[in-house]
């Protein structure tokens, strides 16, 4: 049975960059932490396993290759040996899980979230639909078929990374499946030179905007980028000028669009709290319901084309001829 009242986390924590073992291991006991803590749902940054390829931003391509090979090399099998490490951790906790992982799916690399139940169930993941600027050198693009929303004993639970926040649509059809609770993953790039006055404000604004059209909780997870990590990466690619230690910014907010929890900035670690309320949904459903009375569906429709991208199909008409024209979308 569904509750209403629960509590969710935002785990404001720094992975172990470019280990995996390591950051699943340190994420192990960060769920077992919000079990004690009576958490219902945990959701961390964005790939927090292996952590985020800071490195894209700072140096030339030509010159991040050996780092490339080495990221490769940390990322992980959705399911796998690790994934089902996470699975048992949730499990044992009793804790609802959404993770950010690097995946390694045949040659191709996805930025991933999982979804894991309090049973240690694995639900689905979802694959970055867009990877953003540099990361491109790094991941693949996802597609529909994993832009989902899970039923979970706590409602329904989505989730986008980054800025899959700014791709309109996609959040649009989150809400259209009656997403209730919002997994929001980010990294932490407020110290990378040139955005550290613009880039805690644009995830506040981005999500904010998301809680309110669509009358839900949404919980924003960001990791700091610690010296250490800055250290790792300049013993590979040498100094560099673009980023310092820094950064993180972690939030709980309603359906109004008002931030319950936080924000809570900077390098220390911690589950950032809020007891929600499913039942504050349905007042906001009184004034705007952007899948029911406020979506004008007869004149604005959206259409998701939630077929796999591989690169085979089966024999047979091309899944485009059944796709509805202009007019029907």
């Amino acid at each position: 049975m569904t509750r209403t009242t629960f509590k969710v986390a935002a785990v404001h924590a720094t992975p172990e960059l470019l280990d995996a073992e390591a950051s699943v291991e340190k994420a192990c006991g960060l769920i077992a932490e919000a079990g004690r803590a009576g958490v219902d749902l945990a959701v961390f940054p964005e790939v927090f396993v292996p952590g985020f390829p800071y490195w894209i931003n700072l140096y030339p391509p030509a010159k991040q290759f050996p780092m490339h090979a080495q990221y490769r090399a940390a990322s992980i099998e959705v399911p796998g040996p690790l994934t089902d490490r996470l699975c048992e951790a949730a499990r044992e906790a009793e804790v609802n899980v959404v993770i950010g992982v690097s995946e390694r799916d045949g040659g191709t690399l996805f930025n991933t979230q999982v979804h894991i139940d309090e049973t240690g169930t694995l639900l689905g993941k979802h694959r970055k639909l867009q990877p953003t600027y540099a990361e491109r050198y790094v991941w693949g693009q996802g597609d529909a078929s994993t832009l989902s929303v899970f039923d979970t004993r706590l409602g329904r639970v989505g989730g986008l990374i980054c800025w899959e926040h700014t791709m309109n649509l996609a959040r649009q059809a989150l809400i259209v499946d009656g997403e209730q609770i919002h997994a929001a993953s980010w990294p932490g790039l407020g110290s990378q030179h040139g955005m550290e006055a613009s880039f805690d404000v644009q995830v506040e604004a981005m999500c904010r905007t998301h809680a309110m059209t669509g009358a839900c909780f949404v919980v924003v997870a960001q990791n700091p980028l610690t010296q250490g990590m800055v250290d790792r990466i300049e013993a590979d690619l040498g100094p560099q000028d673009g980023m310092s230690a820094g950064a993180g910014w972690s939030a709980i907010l309603d359906p109004q669009g008002m931030i319950v929890a936080g924000p809570h900035t900077g390098a220390e670690e911690t589950l950032l709290t809020a007891e929600v309320d499913l039942a504050e949904i349905d007042g906001a459903h009184a004034l705007l319901d952007g899948r029911g009375h406020f979506s004008r569906s007869e004149i604005l429709r959206l259409w998701v084309d939630r077929e796999p991208k591989t690169p085979s199909a089966p024999a047979g008409p091309s899944p485009a001829a059944d796709r509805p024209t202009g007019a029907d979308r």
